[in-house]
This record gives structure tokens, C-alpha cells and sequence, in this order.
């Protein structure tokens, strides 16, 4: 089994580069949605933030991730307290996942945070997706981010100089979607290549 960190900063297009591994065949794991699972309601995860944040970060019973999001955006110590929750509930999540994969899996996980996070997991091989900051404001642009919310949610992350020098492969998504297939391909071909010789 190959386990690949594939890292980026919002709106680099980690998501794309996902998509196209996963159709050559490695599992993708999200992180962001194993962060929205390990905080459902009636998990233990709900329930450390419901007592650390108070009632004013639910709307009906459940979390209000717009209230969440607002909250920790605009205060780095909340921020904090949040990741201190649920990144080990993310770690258990993925180790779960790992553990019922077949031994020649190719495993990529999509964690956005990997550079915050202390590197606290361990990877065969990291790849950062980097995109120029102005093409990345334009696409978040696009899926509805006002300028302010764009403004914190890129400050609130490393930089992609800190993401690439934990890297062992960048991406750099500013071109083609065709651009970023053939740079994806490669990478599958060395993955695969890694994998045999493990």
C-alpha cells in the first residue's frame, strides 16, 4: 500500500486532481468530509464543540458550519481550539479507512491542512497542488466567497512555499484542465511505479 498526502490551499484544485486519480484508480480519501463526519450529531466530536463553543454555534440541534466558519476565521486561538478537536478524530477516521484496504491500494488523502496539522500523519509521499493567489481569489469568487471571506480563509492557511517544501511533487495548476491531466498521469505512473517496488 502507498499512502500520498495530496495537499493545496483553497481553491489551488486539489479537488480536480482527485477526481483524476481516483478515475485511474486510487482511493481518495477527503479529509473535509471526514471533518464533517467526526462532528455529526450524536458523535463524540459534536459534543467536545458544543462544550467548548456553546449553544450559539448550533441552528436547529445541528452545527451552524456558517456561525463555525465565521468564528474561527476571524479568531486564530478558536481556530486552534477547533483543530486541537478534530484533528484526532480525522487521524482515527483515516486509520479506520486504511485498515479495510486491500494491500496494493494506492491511497491518496486530500488534506488541505497538512502543513497546520504539524504533520502529524505519515505518508509515503506528499504532492502540493500551487496555483497563483489571483487565480485562486477568481475561482472562489466563482463558487460565491465574498472578497472578505476569500481574504481570511487564505491567511487562516500556510503558504504554498510552506506546502512545497514538505512536498516531494508540485503541481502547478494555473493553466489547461488538459495541462493538469497530463502533470496528473505522471504522477499516477510514478505512484504506480513506487507501489511495485514497496
Amino acid at each position: 500500500m502507498l499512502t500520498i498526502a495530496l495537499t493545496g490551499g483553497i481553491g489551488s484544485g486539489k479537488t480536480a486532481v482527485g477526481e483524476i486519480l481516483a478515475n485511474f484508480g486510487a482511493v481518495v480519501i477527503d479529509s473535509d468530509q471526514l471533518a464533517r463526519q467526526v462532528v455529526e450529531r450524536g458523535t463524540p466530536g459534536f459534543d467536545q464543540i458544543v462544550a467548548q463553543f456553546g449553544d450559539e454555534i448550533l441552528k436547529n440541534g445541528d452545527l451552524d458550519r456558517a456561525a463555525l466558519a465565521s468564528l474561527i476565521f476571524t479568531d486564530p486561538k478558536k481556530r486552534l481550539e477547533l483543530e486541537q478537536i478534530t484533528h484526532p478524530l480525522i487521524r482515527q477516521e483515516f486509520a479506520k479507512i486504511i485498515k479495510s484496504l486491500p494491500e496494493d491500494a494506492i491511497v491518496v488523502n486530500q488534506i488541505p491542512l497538512l502543513v497546520e496539522s504539524k504533520h502529524d500523519y505519515k505518508f509515503d509521499y506528499i504532492v502540493t497542488v500551487s496555483t497563483s493567489e489571483e487565480i485562486r481569489v477568481a475561482r472562489l469568487l466563482k463558487r460565491g466567497l465574498t472578497k472578505d471571506q476569500i481574504t481570511k480563509r487564505i491567511q487562516a492557511q500556510a503558504i504554498d512555499s510552506e506546502r512545497e517544501v514538505i512536498a516531494d511533487l508540485i503541481i502547478k495548476n494555473e493553466k489547461s484542465q488538459e495541462e493538469l491531466f497530463t502533470q496528473v498521469e505522471k504522477l499516477w505512473e510514478l505512484l504506480q511505479s513506487k507501489n511495485k517496488a514497496k
